[in-house]
């Protein structure tokens, strides 16, 4: 009475529906820690749907794909809409795709209603992708991609990530070979046929169908700015050789001031020997005094020649000598 109070209603589900599950396969369901509910469910889903015609879908592999950890009624409306819409997967597909992680339902639904995705992602970066023409003038734009999952490609293929990526880098690339961004505000369209027909969709999840290029603005002038920065570094440059030529003849005048100072220290020298040679001439009888006042006249007279023409005592001896 136990077991008939539990799994009366599901074997009356099963025999009205023609699921052709017994009531002692539902025992041993809750045995095996299957649920009983949900391989019934599934199995009805298929059985009135007619894929049991055309897939082996059995009591077995829905309890074999539970206990791997699928969602077996998931997978069974995933095949229900694949059907419906003559979209070529089977059982084993769909089941392996489910155990992959992937939600086969939203898959299937995907190739049936193709999709929008925006370029870049809003949600993780709310930017644009700027891109610089050949004559230096940036431009920022946005993009609409619509896919259509390709189901033959959905294990192992890369997501949504990388086709954003792939389709960014496209247009990037674009509009960087384009000659002029006024071509480029003249046929945006141009842009996306270009990106579409480079076979972005390899090895990813999805089929590319169309390339939109939502929005489109102009921005900084790159080529100038870079011009003004390179004149600006070129500037610097200049001024910081001008500063070392100048430097390098400050330098060089302090030098031959030094050795200015130098000559007129020996100089100094060499006119203190000048008294001690007329001391010894006077002694040794070589200079008289009338040659003596001979020679201060003539200082006398140089002294003030030099006066006259303006150079001071720089030139004249001093007056004791």
């Amino acid at each position: 009475m136990a077991i008939l109070a539990r799994y009366f209603g599901l074997w009356i589900q099963c025999k009205m529906t023609g699921a052709k599950i017994s009531l002692a396969n539902l025992v041993m369901m809750s045995i095996r820690k299957v649920n009983p509910s949900v391989i019934v469910r599934s199995k009805i889903m298929a059985v009135q749907a007619g894929l049991t015609d055309q897939y082996d879908i059995s009591t077995r592999a829905l309890e074999a794909h539970y206990l791997a950890g699928g969602n077996v009624p998931n997978v069974i409306r995933a095949l229900i809409a694949a059907h419906r819409a003559n979209i070529d997967m089977d059982w084993q597909v769909a089941q392996a795709i489910d155990l992959a992680g992937r939600d086969v339902l939203d898959a299937v639904r995907t190739s049936v209603y193709p999709k929008v995705i925006n370029c870049p992602d809003p949600r993780k970066n709310a930017g644009t992708l700027d891109a610089v023409a050949a004559d230096g003038i940036q431009l920022k734009a946005r993009a609409r991609v619509t896919v259509r999952t390709n189901i033959q490609q959905l294990i192992g293929g890369a997501t949504e990530e990388t086709v954003i990526a792939r389709v960014g880098q496209g247009i990037v690339q674009a509009i960087g070979s384009t000659e002029s961004y006024a071509k480029v505000l003249e046929n945006p369209d141009r842009i996306s046929q270009t990106v579409l027909n480079q076979g972005l969709e390899a090895q990813t999840a999805f089929e590319i169908v169309s390339i939109d290029i939502a929005d489109i603005d102009v921005g900084d002038n790159i080529g100038a700015r870079l011009q003004a920065d390179q004149a600006e570094a070129d500037m610097r440059v200049a001024q910081a050789r001008a500063e070392q030529r100048r430097a390098a003849a400050a330098a060089q005048e302090q030098e031959m001031v030094a050795k200015t100072q130098e000559n007129r220290a020996e100089v100094v020298l060499s006119e203190a020997d000048v008294p001690e040679a007329i001391a010894a001439a006077f002694r040794q009888g070589k200079l008289g005094l009338l040659d003596y006042y001979e020679l201060k006249n003539v200082q006398a007279d140089t002294s003030m020649r030099a006066s006259i023409a303006g150079m001071g005592d720089e030139v004249a001896p001093p007056a004791d000598q």
